[in-house]
């Protein structure tokens, strides 16, 4: 569900134990950060077991549901039922990241503890016991031994620096119905050693919980200003012809398409021409590793009612010429302020452009949308009182006026790319064909 989906919380079954699942049937609502979605069932069979009830947390790669396809209503107690799919959390909803030949049914030893049929394979091959089986620190969720845990044990058993992991206190296992959400991915990490000031309300204060989104985006925010040394450049730019060029032709378009046309895909088309002189603003990093990226995909940040923000994607926006793009950017935004965007129509982004001149800013430091490594603010188009240079001499004018914020990532943006893009996109705007044909 996007390069940057780490996790997506159970927000509603749409099944229950000992249904009957159709391939393809939707099967559970999940929620990431920005986009709610139904996964379908990748196999046809009958719910024999749920992992995660609704509002707990399922990290890209855990298993959430067991089906059984050979008519089994009920989970084998010591060993898996033949050909049992597991439903996981993946990146793409259409992949088919089911591995049928790990087997994930629930089993459990003596002491209680969930194991895998994988798991218990490994352990029986290696002839370890079920004691010291069950002293395995498992790190997969609610404690559970994953094969992870087990090779690494295994290894460090032949070297004989096998660590004591068995508690003097009995495990005791929390009932389904009284299991809290899992924590914000921000809990591990470096995230982890951030130390977040204890703020005491005074009498008379509201407290106000954040919604899913806001928790998500104030991670993804933080996260972003750690991961990325931010530097914001600005360029003043003339937009006067641009305003009037649209003042003319928006009750003809308005006629002819059936919907407005605003400045911003004249911005956006100016800002693709931009990247394709400067391709390496359209990169992420990876370790040390710079992933170039083919595409131009340009994210709009879009405002919703409910005061969050969303941030769809214009795909391969520098195939699109001025009518195309605006559009994609009519129909995306609409979609966001209608809540029926798609998975796809926020994955993928390479470039972000953020508008804060739609509050009357006339500029702004935006923070960076991982993973790309820049970031531009538009700002409020305003008459300010300019000098104008003719051949005959300079003189005062009224003209329209904006500011551009680019921030980038210093890590391989250096100053003079991020100065030299942001100017480039300026002088797109500044050079615009009054007499352009739409």
């Amino acid at each position: 569900m996007g390069e940057s989906v780490t996790e997506a919380t159970i927000t509603n079954w749409l099944k229950n134990v000992g249904d009957s699942v159709e391939l393809d049937e939707p099967l559970v609502e999940v929620a990431t950060d920005k986009v709610d979605n139904e996964l379908p069932s990748e196999a046809q069979g009958v719910l024999i077991e749920r992992l995660f009830e609704v509002d707990q947390v399922a990290q890209v790669g855990d298993v959430i549901a067991i089906i059984s396809t050979d008519g089994a209503d009920t989970p084998a107690p010591a060993a898996p039922a033949k050909e049992e799919t597991p439903v996981q959390v993946a990146e793409s909803i259409v992949a088919n990241a089911v591995q049928t030949t790990q087997a994930v049914a629930a089993t459990t030893n003596g002491s209680g503890k969930f194991y895998s049929p994988l798991v218990k394979s490994i352990a029986q091959t290696e002839n370890i016991s079920g004691q010291e089986l069950d002293a395995i620190a498992g790190t997969g969720q609610g404690g559970r031994v994953t094969k992870k845990d087990i090779l690494s044990y295994l290894e460090n058993r032949t070297s004989g620096a096998v660590p004591v992991t068995v508690s003097e206190t009995p495990r005791v296992e929390v009932p389904a119905a009284k299991k809290e959400a899992a924590p914000a991915p921000a809990a591990s990490g470096f995230l982890a050693n951030i130390k977040e000031p204890v703020v005491v309300p005074n009498p008379g204060d509201e407290i106000i919980e954040m919604d899913r989104m806001r928790k998500l985006i104030a991670e993804h925010m933080i996260m972003s200003t750690h991961v990325s040394p931010h530097v914001t450049s600005y360029v003043e730019a003339d937009v006067t012809e641009i305003v009037n060029w649209r003042n003319k032709v928006k009750d003809v378009y308005k006629k002819r398409e059936g919907e407005n046309i605003t400045f911003t895909p004249i911005f956006m088309e100016a800002i693709v021409k931009a990247i394709k002189d400067f391709p390496m603003i359209n990169v992420s990093v990876s370790g040390t590793k710079i992933i170039k990226r083919k595409d131009i995909n340009l994210g709009m940040a879009t405002a919703l009612p409910s005061g969050n923000l969303i941030v769809p994607v214009i795909k391969n926006a520098d195939q699109l010429n001025l009518n195309g793009l605006t559009k994609a950017v009519n129909a995306l935004a609409n979609n966001a302020r209608n809540n029926t965007l798609k998975p796809e129509d926020i994955q993928g982004g390479t470039y972000t452009v953020t508008n804060v001149g739609t509050f009357g800013n006339v500029m702004g430091t935006p923070i960076i949308n991982q993973p790309q490594v820049a970031i531009l603010a538009l700002g409020a188009i305003r008459k300010v009182p300019a000098v104008i240079e003719t051949p005959h001499g300079d003189f005062i004018g009224i003209r329209h006026k904006m500011f551009l914020s680019h921030s980038y990532d210093h890590r391989v943006v250096d100053g003079a790319l991020g100065g030299q893009f942001v100017r480039r996109v300026a002088d797109y705007l500044e050079q615009f064909d009054p007499n352009r044909e739409f």
